[in-house]
C-alpha cells in the first residue's frame, strides 16, 4: 500500500532502487529522520517481496506505542492513506494531536553515526575524507541529523541514497537547497528532486539555480525558463554552459517579454 507521503528518500524506496541491507534497516526502524518518513517507510515494506523485510516491518509496526501513534494520526499534515492503513491495524487517530513529529516514534538503537561522525572541517577534503570512511547507513543518519556543513559534503556523495537523506532532513533549510541547486557537482538526481518539489520552486533563487545548473536535465530547465525575470533571461541567452536548448527557450521568452519576478 502507498503511504500517501513524498520525500526524496521515501522515492528512492518505491522505485525500488534501496540495497537489501539499507531496505533491512528501514524495516527496523533504524532509518528515519522523524516519524513521518519511518512510518511510510514501514508501509511501504511491510509488503517487501523478501520475506525477511516484510516480516521485519510488520514487527517493527507492531512494536510501534499506541498513545504516541494515535497522537500523529491525529495530525493535520498526515495524509489519508496512512491513516488509512492503520485503521486496518485497529488504530485510529487520538483525541489530540501530537504538536512535534520531528523524531521517528521508534527508535532502533543508538544513532551510531553521531558517536562516529567527524566535526566539520574547514579542509572540505578533509573532511570528506572523514565521512567517506562511515558506512552507508551511517552517512544516511547523518544527512538527516548532521549539521549544516556535513549536508553540504553529503549532497555530493556518491551514493545516491546518502543525497537523498540530505534532502529528506528535517533540518534542512530553503536556502540549503538554493546553495544545491547551483552546484555543479551533485548529481543530476538531486537536481530533479529539488526540481520536483514545489515548495522549493516557489523559491525564485532555487528556480534560477536549476535553470543555470549544466548539470539539470534541460527538460526541467526549459519549463523553468518561463519563471525567469528579464535580467536572468539575458544572462542564460548568453550562457555557453547550458545547453543549448535551454538559451534558445530564454531567447524565446525575451521575445515574449517575462514578468519582473526579482
Amino acid at each position: 500500500m502507498e503511504p500517501g507521503f513524498r520525500s526524496p528518500l521515501i522515492d528512492f524506496f518505491r522505485r525500488g532502487e534501496v540495497a537489501h541491507d539499507v531496505r533491512l534497516m528501514a524495516a527496523q526502524g533504524a532509518l528515519a529522520p522523524r516519524a513521518h518518513e519511518q512510518l511510510a517507510l514501514l508501509i511501504l515494506l511491510s509488503d517487501d517481496p523478501d520475506s525477511l523485510i516484510s516480516t521485519s516491518a510488520n514487527a517493527t509496526l507492531d512494536k510501534l506505542p499506541v498513545a504516541p501513534l494515535q497522537a500523529f494520526l491525529a495530525r493535520s499534515d498526515v495524509p489519508g492513506q496512512m491513516r488509512e492503513f492503520f485503521a486496518t491495524r485497529g488504530l485510529t487517530p487520538g483525541d489530540h494531536a501530537s504538536p512535534d513529529a520531528s523524531e521517528p516514534l521508534v527508535d532502533a538503537g543508538a544513532d551510531e553515526a553521531a558517536d562516529t561522525a567527524p566535526e566539520a572541517d574547514d579542509d572540505d577534503a578533509a573532511g570528506s575524507q572523514s565521512l567517506s570512511g562511515l558506512s552507508i547507513v551511517q552517512r544516511m543518519k547523518l544527512a538527516m541529523k548532521g549539521t549544516k556543513a556535513q549536508r553540504a559534503r553529503l549532497i555530493r556523495d556518491s551514493n545516491k541514497l546518502v543525497a537523498a537523506a540530505v534532502l529528506s532532513s528535517p533540518k534542512l533549510t530553503e536556502s540549503e537547497v538554493e546553495a544545491f541547486a547551483k552546484m555543479a557537482n551533485v548529481t543530476e538526481e538531486v537536481l530533479r528532486a529539488i526540481a520536483m518539489n514545489r515548495s522549493w520552486v516557489k523559491n525564485y533563487g532555487v528556480v534560477s539555480g536549476l535553470t543555470r545548473n549544466p548539470k539539470t536535465p534541460p527538460a526541467i530547465s526549459m519549463q523553468l525558463v518561463q519563471r525567469l525575470n528579464e535580467r536572468d533571461l539575458k544572462m542564460l541567452a548568453m550562457d555557453r554552459n547550458v545547453p543549448e536548448a535551454v538559451r534558445l527557450a530564454a531567447r524565446k521568452f525575451l521575445r515574449k517579454g517575462p514578468k519582473d519576478m526579482s
